[in-house]
């Protein structure tokens, strides 16, 4: 029997359509075998930023990576507190210390548990010369992110200004603990390293 042209085109039709399910079939099938994206969180990307920072040798690298470990610390969980911390800094940087003060103590009691909230407040209070103030805050930021290196040069700074020259020394390993490439912690310790050798003799 001999086929008409709408029932080939009929035929055709079913076969594609046939066809299609088939790969559908087998693209679901695809899809539900992949691996789902992962999520990092916070601490996750933290914590291997840090591992990376404690492998990498290269300054220039180095400083890379720990960009990325500030730009984590400097975004809290409330957009309020984050708001606060641009107002806070745009006023540090037009030198009207007292209103950025106040902004940075409200971050603190909004937000306790975001570290950088004080640790800008306590290089606020190294600025404004207010050093035991400014140790009173780096002391609850490294409570809250013990490898904040932002804030254990701050504590060897104000060690090694008030003539605390072992222990300046002490914190500037702790730096070097967590980030061994950064330059300016490594010239401190050789620094006061000789300085301290040369008391002893």
């Amino acid at each position: 029997m001999t086929k008409t042209p709408t029932r080939t085109l009929a035929i055709a039709l079913v076969a594609m359509v046939g066809c299609n399910a088939s790969v559908a079939q087998e693209n679901s099938a695809a899809t539900d075998e992949a691996e789902p994206a992962v999520v990092q969180s916070r601490t996750e990307r933290l914590d291997g930023y840090f591992l990376e920072l404690k492998r990498e040798a290269e300054p220039s690298s180095a400083r890379r990576i720990a960009d990325r470990i500030w730009a984590e610390w400097r975004i809290s969980e409330s957009a309020t507190a984050n708001q606060l911390m641009e107002w806070a800094n745009d006023a540090i940087r037009d030198k009207r210390y007292f209103t950025a003060l106040d902004l940075l103590d409200q971050v603190t009691v909004l937000m306790p548990e975001f570290a950088e909230g004080w640790n800008r407040r306590a290089t606020l209070h190294y600025i404004m010369d207010n050093h035991a103030k400014s140790m009173a805050d780096i002391n609850i930021v490294l409570q809250l992110e013990p490898r904040h290196f932002g804030a254990l040069m701050g504590m060897a700074s104000i060690l090694s200004a008030a003539g605390s020259d072992e222990a300046a020394l002490g914190t500037y390993l702790k730096v070097l603990e967590v980030y061994p490439a950064m330059r300016e912690a490594q010239e401190h310790v050789g620094q006061l390293s000789e300085e301290l050798s040369g008391d002893e003799i």
